[in-house]
């Protein structure tokens, strides 16, 4: 779901540049429809849409999940930095599986930047057992160590940076960095109003708000 719902918060915040890891398959649209009347929002807001608006796919797929979410992506990312011991957090983000249950897909990585994905089921809090990144090489590890090693703020700091401006609920965070060379977390928010996703690109270093863009499909 990464271009759909993609990082989730209470009260807090897709990044254009590339992932740090792997993301899971995204969730089928087919769940969406059920969703018609307006519902409690993770932040504790109701969704002002009203019946006789159209969604489009993706603000109906939102609209569908995020209201299930129990546990946030701040939760979802101490559980996984618990279960790999002295490693920090590098993204996380809202999934949906099959039958619309949400969870948390959320990295993780060591001082060397060996990689892990830990699963938390978003109701539950539930952990799966970490599962370690196959595909990453040495250069990988080097890239992500010097990636981790460069970020002051943390994504709890840049997701309050990002609420701030829009109030919602994060459904995505992540660590990046930018063509200009720049290390950023990539913070998504939705909107219980529209059900529309805002990216934000927070510098890592000064939270200064570096990219802005409103994703309303």
């Amino acid at each position: 779901m990464g271009g759909l719902v993609t990082g989730c918060g209470s009260d807090d915040a897709d990044s254009g540049s590339k992932k740090t890891s792997g993301s899971t398959p995204t969730a089928s649209a087919a769940a969406a429809a059920a969703a018609a009347a307006p519902s409690k929002t993770a932040s504790g807001d109701h969704a002002s849409t009203s019946p006789g608006d159209k969604l489009t796919d993706d603000q109906a797929e939102r609209k569908a999940l995020v209201p299930k979410v129990k546990v946030f992506y701040d939760k979802a990312l101490t559980t996984a930095t618990d279960a790999v011991p002295d490693s920090k957090p590098v993204s996380v983000e809202l999934q949906s599986a099959a039958n619309g249950t949400p969870w948390w897909d959320a990295d993780v990585a060591k001082a060397d930047g060996s990689e892990f994905t830990v699963r938390v089921d978003a109701v539950s809090g539930k952990a799966e057992k970490p599962q370690a990144d196959a595909d990453e090489d040495a250069d990988d590890k080097r890239q992500l160590a010097a990636l981790l090693g460069k970020a002051e703020v943390t994504p709890q700091q840049a997701a309050t940076v990002a609420t701030d401006r829009t109030k919602g609920t994060v459904s995505s965070v992540e660590l990046d960095d930018t063509d200009q060379g720049a290390t950023v977390w990539s913070v998504d928010v939705i909107s219980p109003k529209d059900w529309s996703k805002t990216t934000y690109d927070i510098d890592a270093t000064s939270k200064k708000v570096l990219r802005e863009e409103v994703d309303r499909d």
